[in-house]
């Protein structure tokens, strides 16, 4: 993996920092002001490729090659995903719904219903990764803007600043200003209307020893199913770099602005069957709101995202300190076309409907029956007695009540447009020590560190009048009915110490830390309906060690840790549940491997054991029989028991020559729930197998690789009885550059990618008793100029 280091004695401290950033935060060291200890922490971030760095437990992290197997307009959760042990499927060719994205390590899952697995950003916290209001690295980052990403399968760093890291960490690092001014621009076109534009200008040293870049990029998809909607994206996104005196200073700004329309999931492999390429969206309005629920342009979540921070690294005699503050805000909302008008105000019988006046908005309350047709007066009408209705699409249909063809003539459709608002804000503060010291001329180092966060969300739910059901989904921008306004106040506060002695022929570490994290809900119609849980965890352990082995290059290690996930806030959000029985969630992780590594040839294996309980399950009110928009059935987090984890991962990256190099990985999973109900059973959406193979070529200025990942059968469901099918998706890539060409540019790259090259048809993310159709073959070409 090609990683840029500075060069510049100035800068050296500040590499060092960066490239530390990819494991952990406090672990920024001073180094001296020497050329040949910034080349040898250059050489220490190339070795990262794939088996990972020399600790206790297993890690690894997407190599060049991942990345060229990705195109620019690719999320960046799509490069991890050829890592051992890692599963990421997105709905979508480019990750732009992320309604659909789903992330599985070692069983544990980041989908619509789990937040087990923690995400950083230059190792700060994410700010959780749930859709409703929730943030994952693909907002904060710009693929081009990537430097790299580590992940951590089951054991990670002590430090890790995320409350949801169940089963793995995944950090995702940007890039450094270069040192020199200079311009790049790149475009990417690709099918369904994809395009992508985006420049990034490096400034060079704008002042002693500082350095910055800023990048602007705009892009957009048409779905790849009939064509009949685009995402959109629009990003923004700098950094700066500077040493004043004793101090380095890192700063960094990102804003996001994404449209995003959303695939429907579809339910049981007997729907899957009947058309494997349609979703069951529709791409025309057809008068009928039962039919136009699933209208294809009412699916769709908004979201704008800024987030900054601003470092500081410093020394104080034999002792490193890191620390940062950040800020993070979340705002947006998600949208669905309900096939009526919620009865949410009494008007009497026979008279007109308030909730059809444009003048009226009913605060809170429930809704008292459902509004389907109505006559010019506004008052709500009844089908023709001993009608039966002919429409069986979509969910199977349902009675007269929503079939125009059981009305007088005259009667006229109303339906709802429904908004779910959010709005985030939070900031925290991270500080870490690092004290290099000796115990009888024995290397030590003690760390220690806290991370606080105060985070607080806002979101509440509207509903607007379709002006015309018949005509089209515009709707009447003042709610006929506010259906709940709620806030929800987190504070975190997690802190930790750990100690590592070298003895010579081991490496020995022993660390603890704690959550604090107190979660509240309030109401803001109803106080009686305002909640407070406090989410603490015990004293979490965390040990291990490494320790080479008499071949040269070969190494052994092992770790445990006590991982642990707070109860979310969004546990909190419906007033019928009971969150008194639902406790945070926690998993012992043992990890026991070997990692080889010499020039030209790393191998890594890996034996893993997880005892995951209290695990939180979301039960969907979305389902084979429709959507409950006023979600008045079942729908919540409940614990629903445990899940036993253990298998193997192995990797081998070699270099055949100085051209030619393959890499292949196979993942051995068994994850199964411990729950009285499905004991033994194997665990939603979680493949026992998993293989990657991939080839890459490199001479001169030109490049190219193919990449193929077997993923194994998976379940739909908790009793094992729906299974859907292994699958095969290959990648293809290639590319050239060329330098010096003339003018004021200083080299053309040209690349063009292929990813599911074969078009395999399969089932990609998996919900319970559901799953989202993969994405199809997609080709895109990219242009990229350094002027």
């Amino acid at each position: 993996m090609n990683t840029y280091v500075p060069k510049k004695q100035s800068l050296i401290a500040l590499s060092v920092l960066s490239a530390m950033s990819m494991t952990s935060l406090p672990a920024f060291a001073q180094e001296a002001d020497t050329q040949a200890k910034a080349k040898k922490q250059q050489e220490d971030v190339e070795s990262i490729v794939v088996t990972g760095r020399n600790v206790s437990y297993a890690n690894s992290a997407a190599s060049e090659e991942m990345k060229k197997q990705q195109t620019p307009m690719t999320s960046v959760l799509a490069l991890v995903d050829n890592l051992p042990g890692v599963l990421v499927t997105e709905g979508d060719p480019f990750g732009s719904d992320e309604w659909s994205t789903s992330i599985s390590i070692r069983g544990f899952q980041l989908n619509l219903e789990s937040q087990q697995i923690g995400m950083t950003v230059d190792g700060i916290s994410n700010g959780n990764s749930n859709y409703g209001g929730g943030t994952k690295a693909s907002r904060y980052i710009d693929t081009e803007n990537l430097r790299g990403v580590e992940v951590s399968q089951g054991t990670a760093d002590i430090s890790s600043r995320s409350n949801e890291a169940l089963g793995g960490t995944m950090d995702f690092t940007t890039i450094l200003p270069a040192l020199d001014e200079q311009l790049t621009v790149s475009t990417t076109l690709a099918e369904h209307n994809a395009r992508k534009f985006y420049v990034r200008y490096d400034t060079g040293e704008i002042a002693r020893d500082t350095f910055a870049w800023l990048s602007l990029s705009s892009q957009q998809n048409d779905d790849y199913m009939d064509g009949s909607i685009t995402n959109k994206r629009d990003h923004a996104e700098g950094k700066i770099i500077s040493t004043i005196g004793e101090v380095d200073i890192t700063g960094y700004v990102s804003y996001d602005d994404a449209e995003e329309y959303t695939y429907q999931r579809v339910y049981g492999l007997a729907q899957y069957a009947e058309n494997s390429q349609w979703d069951g969206l529709t791409e025309d309005w057809s008068g009928v709101p039962y039919q136009d629920q699933v209208f294809r342009e009412g699916w769709v979540t908004e979201r704008e995202n800024f987030f900054t921070y601003l470092k500081a690294d410093f020394a104080v005699g034999e002792v490193d300190f890191s620390t940062n503050v950040y800020y993070h805000e979340n705002e947006g909302a998600g949208k669905w076309i309900p096939y009526y008008i919620a009865d949410v105000t009494d008007d009497g019988a026979g008279n007109p409907n308030s909730e059809l006046d444009s003048s009226t908005t009913a605060l809170g309350g429930a809704s008292q029956g459902l509004i389907y047709f109505v006559n010019r007066a506004g008052e709500t009408l009844s089908p023709i007695a001993g009608c039966e209705s002919s429409i069986g699409f979509p969910y199977g249909g349902g009675g007269a009540e929503i079939d125009p063809g059981c009305y007088e003539q005259g009667a006229i459709p109303v339906s709802s447009n429904r908004h779910t608002h959010y709005d985030k804000k939070r900031y925290g503060i991270n500080g870490d020590f690092t004290w290099h010291t000796s115990i009888s001329d024995m290397d030590n180092v003690l760390r220690g560190g806290f991370w606080y966060e105060d985070y607080h969300r806002e979101e509440y739910r509207d509903w607007h009048k379709t002006i015309d059901a018949a005509t089209g989904p515009r709707y009447d921008e003042t709610p006929y009915w506010i259906q709940y306004d709620r806030e929800f106040p987190v504070e975190t506060l997690m802190y930790y110490v750990e100690d590592e002695l070298d003895t010579g022929f081991a490496k020995f570490r022993l660390g603890a830390k704690q959550f604090k994290v107190d979660v509240a809900k309030d109401d803001q119609f109803v106080p009686e309906n305002d909640l407070d849980v406090s989410s603490d965890s015990d004293v979490l352990i965390s040990a291990g060690f490494v320790a080479p082995l008499p071949v040269d290059g070969l190494e052994v290690f092992g770790g445990y840790a006590e991982n642990f996930a707070a109860v979310k806030d969004a546990v909190l959000e419906r007033d019928d549940a009971d969150v008194s029985a639902v406790e945070p969630e926690t998993a012992d992780n043992i990890d026991f491997g070997l990692r080889y590594s010499t020039p030209g040839f790393n191998a890594s294996l890996t034996y893993y054991n997880i005892k995951f309980e209290n695990r939180i399950t979301f039960i969907s009110n979305e389902d084979v029989d429709g959507i409950d928009f006023l979600e008045s059935a079942a729908g919540g987090y409940v614990n629903d028991g445990g899940i036993e984890s253990d298998g193997i991962e192995a990797s081998i990256d070699y270099k055949i020559n100085e051209n030619f190099g393959v890499y292949v990985s196979y993942t051995k999973n068994e994850s199964t729930y411990t729950d009285e109900d499905f004991n033994g059973k194997t665990v939603i959406g979680s493949p026992e197998d998993m293989a990657v193979i991939s080839f890459d070529y490199a001479k001169n200025d030109f490049y190219a690789g193919f990449s193929t990942k077997y993923v194994g059968e998976r379940f739909l469901d908790q009793a094992n009885t729906q299974e859907v099918d292994s699958y095969v998706v290959s990648d293809l890539y290639m590319g050239k550059t060329a330098y010096d060409i003339g003018g004021s540019i200083e080299s053309v790259e040209l690349s063009f990618t292929v990813n599911n090259v074969f078009d395999e048809e399969y089932l990609g993310s998996i919900a319970p008793n559901a799953g989202w159709i993969g994405a199809p073959r997609i080709a895109s070409f990219n242009v990229r100029f350094v002027m």
